[in-house]
């Protein structure tokens, strides 16, 4: 196992960051499942769910530890052949109108032969994330005009977050977020940013109004995120406010230590508790000092992937460690403000502990490219090492000799050896008596 892990590359404490949230989820998962394996087949055996869980956890690890492996300026040309492939997805599963369990589900495709439902937007999020630190990163090379950043960059940008927007608000607006985030790191002038955020909000409301006047044109979840902001702003009943109150009793019931592992009561009554209502199901078991623990570490991760950010050697290598990590933690911590009414219900999954393929598998991606950065930097700060260790000794070798000393050892290493012979032959000459003649 300790020589598994010195074999792992790249920064040991985000592996282990990762290792820890991933154990978590487990005991969480197993126990808020028992609803669902109710209303599934009727029996509450809920090992099956605890099985598909670790299924996933394991491929997860998987794709961590693959894309680990692959440099990661590799990713640049990913993402400029993949960001078009993205769009297609994010149409036709704009288009497709997918339910799950007799709701509207077009945020999944299904994938074909495999029976596994993918959500493309993390996908589209990830991509395109990767996508604008390449372009900041080559503008810093080359100074582009703002109608040519508009063009290259922001056209991209705001193509992918409309065809994300109709079915999930919250994954639109948290990828806007992060998108201006990540372009402000990358020192984008500030009166062109000013610009596109307010070209953002007046598309938005414009996309309001028109779903408000024509809602047959737009037969997605328009309603449904529009609905769920009005509640919250007006404390409406509703399904939603449903949950939340769930929500609330369960962090209520938990108190300090928790009711214990597995014997959570609000379990049974939480539609999504094993995925975006996980965090009160914790709290509810393991009290506040759980509930501190889990967010402790994410903001643990968070310092972590800012030491990351600023370690790498290359511009690229700093917008992707900010691109990738940060909006893992802002998600995280967007699902712990659900859970407690600080913001309205968004669907955002709490990453690596709430079920799901997915977005566990998105979340690994990610994950993995940030440690390949962090390899990366290793690798270099191992050559530095190495490169100094033998300038180092090349230097003492050099004052050595030109000090004229000697190493003992040396010395009676020569004497212990053979003679050693000349070009130039310094032996008695046997004609030296003729010619003296």
């Amino acid at each position: 196992m300790k020589e598994f892990i010195n074999n792992l590359k790249g920064d040991k404490v985000i592996w282990a960051f990762i290792a820890l949230l991933a154990l978590i989820s487990f005991m969480p998962v197993y126990s808020a499942s028992s609803n669902l394996a109710y209303s599934a087949n009727g029996s509450g055996n809920t090992m099956s769910f605890l099985i598909k869980h670790f299924a996933h956890v394991g491929i997860g690890f998987l794709i961590v530890y693959m894309v680990h492996k692959i440099p990661y300026h590799y990713f640049k040309a990913i993402s400029m052949i993949a960001l078009p492939i993205v769009g297609l997805l994010l149409l036709y599963t704009l288009l497709q109108g997918k339910t799950i369990g007799g709701a509207n589900a077009s945020r999944w495709i299904q994938i074909p032969f495999v029976g596994i439902s993918f959500q493309t937007s993390t996908l589209a999020s990830m991509v395109l994330m990767i996508y604008v630190a390449r372009y900041l990163a080559k503008k810093r090379e080359v100074e582009d005009t703002f109608k040519k950043s508009v063009i290259e960059l922001w056209l991209p940008v705001f193509a992918i977050i409309m065809l994300i927007l109709p079915a999930n608000f919250s994954t639109a607006a948290l990828i806007f977020s992060m998108v201006v985030m990540l372009v402000f790191v990358g020192k984008y002038p500030l009166k062109y940013l000013g610009l596109v955020i307010g070209a953002g909000i007046v598309g938005l409301t414009l996309f309001i109004l028109l779903a408000k006047n024509f809602p047959d044109a737009f037969p997605n979840r328009v309603d449904t995120w529009v609905s769920r902001i009005e509640n919250f702003t007006s404390d409406k009943p509703d399904e939603d406010n449903y949950q939340i109150e769930k929500a609330k009793i369960a962090i209520a019931t938990g108190g300090i230590y928790g009711v214990g592992p597995g014997k959570s009561i609000q379990k049974n009554f939480l539609p999504q508790s094993s995925s975006d209502f996980i965090y009160a199901i914790i709290v509810e078991e393991n009290g506040l000092l759980g509930a501190l623990t889990v967010m402790f570490l994410y903001i643990m991760l968070f310092i972590r992937f800012l030491i990351a950010s600023h370690k790498a050697n290359t511009l690229f290598g700093k917008l992707l460690v900010v691109g990738l990590g940060f909006p893992i933690v802002f998600q995280a911590l967007i699902n712990m403000a659900v859970a407690v009414e600080l913001l309205p219900v968004t669907g955002q999954t709490l990453p690596l502990i709430s079920s799901g393929g997915s977005s566990i598998w998105m979340t690994c991606v990610s994950l993995g490219i940030i440690l390949s950065v962090t390899k990366k930097d290793e690798e270099i700060a191992q050559e530095n090492l190495e490169r100094a260790q033998r300038e180092e000794a090349l230097q003492r070798l050099i004052e050595r000799e030109m000090n004229g000393e000697n190493n003992p050892d040396e010395d009676t290493a020569v004497e212990n050896k053979e003679p050693q012979y000349a070009i130039e032959d310094v032996s008695d000459n046997p004609m030296k008596a003729v010619m003296g003649k």
